[in-house]
This record gives structure tokens, sequence and C-alpha cells, in this order.
């Protein structure tokens, strides 16, 4: 009888046989754990509609000062950065632009330029067809662990949140805020139903709640969505100063992807 590697032991070391069937004890437990989260999380959400924040026209007015002061202030502070990624960026891969503009969806389903610093390879839209099936999110958001498409310098941008920085544009523009739910890629929003529509009632933002939870690669779209239409009814200028506290502590502790 061949001896089992120790490789094959740990592969194995949480499922077993049944009935011809192997069960991932590991996976069972992750789905255990993202009921538990969606039903807490639906608990927080009752029954009330969402009504977004069109009404609440002093936050909105704090919300769109903090915005303006906060993002310029970081856009001529760390302009140096700015300086230094770019030269990163071009040196890694000369071909490729500096930065990378996409298409996305804001408040009311209008839509806008997004900025990022480019990691990835020029031609990532191209090959994003051939990669679909690799998908690890449900729903209508694409991301996996080891993207292929990922250039060096990227990845520690990544990593790092730096490849964000350029969304302090956005914000400054008005097209986004600090805080808010992610800005969506059209043909995603093309597939929301009603419940998942009502995430554009506010502007999208940099960070929100998903951004913030150290367990975010198990939550699926679902939950994500219900963390976005939680913030949207519970935001706050206190609300969002502590977001915006929980993201710096992310960037500051590499838990980017």
């Amino acid at each position: 009888m061949p001896e089992t590697s120790p490789a094959s032991k740990t592969s194995t070391s949480h499922k077993t046989v049944r009935s011809g069937t192997i069960y991932d004890f590991d996976m069972k437990e992750r789905r255990r754990e993202s009921l538990e989260r969606a039903e807490k999380l639906k608990a927080e959400l009752g029954d009330e509609p969402i009504t977004g924040t069109d009404g609440r026209i002093a936050y909105r007015f704090v919300k769109r000062v903090f915005d303006f002061a906060f993002s310029a202030a970081v856009l001529v502070l760390l302009s140096w950065l700015f300086v230094i990624i770019a030269i990163l960026v071009k040196v890694d891969d000369p071909e490729g632009p500096v930065f990378f503009k996409q298409t996305r969806v804001g408040k009311n389903g209008r839509e806008f330029e997004m900025l990022k610093f480019r990691s990835m390879c020029v031609d990532a839209e191209e090959k994003l067809a051939d990669l679909k099936e690799l998908n690890e999110k449900t729903g209508p958001v694409f991301k996996i662990a080891e993207d292929p498409r990922i250039t060096r310098v990227g990845k520690w941008l990544r990593k790092l949140s730096l490849d964000e920085l350029p969304q302090f544009i956005n914000v400054l523009r008005s097209d986004m805020s600090v805080v808010g739910p992610r800005p969506a890629l059209p043909n995603e929003v093309a597939t929301y139903n009603d419940y998942q529509c009502q995430r554009l009632l506010v502007k999208p933002g940099m960070t929100c709640y998903w951004q913030t939870r150290r367990n975010r690669d198990s939550i699926t779209f679902d939950e994500w969505v219900d963390l976005d239409l939680l913030y949207i009814k519970k935001c706050s200028a206190w609300s969002d100063l502590k977001l915006i506290i929980q993201t710096v502590g992310v960037v500051l502790t590499a838990q980017g992807n």
C-alpha cells in the first residue's frame, strides 16, 4: 500500500467521504457562518424601506464639506507619493498608462469615470472573459485571489490599497464620497434586482462596511449588498468618521487584495 505524503494528509485533514462524495467541513463551517451573518444583517435592516439621504440636508452638507476638504488635503499632502507610484507603475510596465480609467455607476444610476493607479496589464479587460470561470465571488462581482493580470508593482499597490488613491480626485469632483457603497460596473448594475438597486440611493464611496471587515473575502454578494444598505440606513457623520478610522487601520496592516 503506497505511503500517504504529508501534503496529501494536510489537504484532506478537514474532509471525509460519504456515499462517494467528499465533504469539506471547512466549507460547511464557512457556509454556516455566512448564514448566521446574513440573518443578523437582515434583523438589523428590519422591514422599513431604504429611503436614502436626500431629505437629510444638514448631513449631506457636512458630508460634502468634509469630502472636499479631506480629499484636497490628501491630494496635496501625498502628492510626493503620487509621483513615486507613477514612476514605479511606468517602470514596471512602460507600455501602459499610469492611471486606469473605468466607467462606474454612481448615485441614481449616473455613470462616471473612476480613477485608479493601474495595477494590471494593459489588456486586462480583454483577458477577463478567459478567467470568468475562476470567479471566487457570488453574484455579478468578479474577484480571484491570484489574478494573473496583476503586475508586480500592482500586487503591492493593491496589498497596501495605494491603487485607490486617485479616487480622491473623484471625491473632489463630487462623483464619489469618501464613505459609501463601492461603485459598480454598468454590466453589474444591469443584473441588479430592485432590492440591490437601493445601493444607488447615495453617492458611491472609497470605503464602507465591507472594506473594513476582516472576513470580507468570505462575504457573499448578497451580504455585501445588505451591508451597504445597512450603511445607507444608519449613516451619520460619526459613523462615517469611524469607518474612515477603521479603513486607515486596514491600510496600515496591509489587508488589501
